[in-house]
């Protein structure tokens, strides 16, 4: 067990939590990050990103995220491999208690833990990932200009995808479960008139398929709920869109957090409820789930944490 004091604790490693450091460590303040069990967060398992500023080239999100962190350790950030389970912000200053038994002691704290996606859970999936199995059509729908590709899905978050989609790929396949949509009828009357659009109802995904080398998503096998039948349909990619789930789980009895599970801050700020604690990315704000949003959230977190510990000691 060790024991850790900063001013600035920083729990999770994606582009809010090693931009709040990156901010933090500028200011003279020796931040901490505390990576949690996916170092670097969601954009580790994307492949190519061509959207995020200063990158003329496509870079792999791995990389991206690793040339972040290494920012981040130039500057001064101490970095721990270990995640956080356990808060107590009835006292100041916190106290964290981390998976590994250590004690982290800190005078303000930057929650950036973000949001995971809800994946269907076949292993096919997870050996695609990346290569044709997408969580994020804003992020990866470019690359599928001219293809084939298919969603799956039946709420807004599905329907805006698969309109999205369509400004690129030759055909769309909404893939739903049941015989309507849960889309509000604005979004599901623009996916019924899009020409582009199937859809295959009462049907969930059994299979993806692909090839090793290259690895890439060549189709799906299609199961019918209502009758037991089976389906193959070719496709270039696919896109899981059945919501995402904020990882706030610890947080539960110590933040307010809105319907969905997701951190309420002051309007316009990074601020919760409680002075001191601010959070970042996708954690708070799940409209856009873009990286270069969450590393803007993770500069304002941390410049509203300076300005935080310098009104203390005014």
């Amino acid at each position: 067990m060790a024991q850790y004091k900063t001013s600035v604790l920083i729990i999770g490693s994606g582009p809010a939590g090693y931009t709040a450091g990156i901010y933090a460590a500028r200011a003279g303040l020796k931040p901490l990050i505390v990576s949690g069990e996916q170092i670097g967060g969601q954009l580790t398992i994307t492949t190519d990103v061509e959207n995020y500023p200063g990158f003329p080239e496509p870079i792999n999100g791995g990389e991206l995220m690793e040339r972040m962190k290494q920012q981040a350790l130039n500057l001064g950030v101490e970095f721990v491999e270990d995640k956080i389970i356990e808060v107590d912000f009835q006292q100041h200053p916190f106290n964290c208690n981390s998976e590994n038994n250590n004690l982290f002691t800190a005078d303000t704290i930057i929650i950036a833990t973000g949001a995971s996606a809800r994946w269907l859970g076949l292993e096919s999936e997870q050996k695609f990932l990346g290569f044709g199995v997408s969580g994020c059509a804003t992020c990866d729908g470019f690359f599928y200009r001219g293809k084939d590709v298919a969603i799956v899905g039946g709420g807004n978050t599905a329907a805006e995808e698969a309109l999205y989609l369509t400004n690129f790929a030759r055909s769309v396949t909404l893939i739903h479960r049941r015989d309507t949509l849960r889309a509000d009828k604005t979004m599901q009357q623009r996916v019924f008139n899009n020409p582009k659009i199937a859809i295959e109802w009462n049907s969930v995904v059994e299979e993806i398929i692909g090839t090793e080398t290259p690895k890439a998503v060549t189709g799906l096998r299609l199961k019918n709920i209502k009758d037991d039948s089976t389906k193959e349909l070719k496709i270039d990619g696919i896109f899981i869109a059945i919501g995402h789930h904020p990882n706030t789980e610890i947080f539960q009895n110590h933040l307010e957090l809105d319907n969905n599970g997701y951190i309420i801050t002051r309007p316009g700020t990074c601020q919760t409820g409680i002075d001191g604690v601010f959070a970042a990315g996708d954690v708070k704000a799940p409209e856009f789930r873009q990286a270069v949003i969450a590393a803007g959230s993770g500069c304002i977190a941390a410049l509203e944490a300076e300005r935080w510990l310098n009104s203390r000691h005014d």
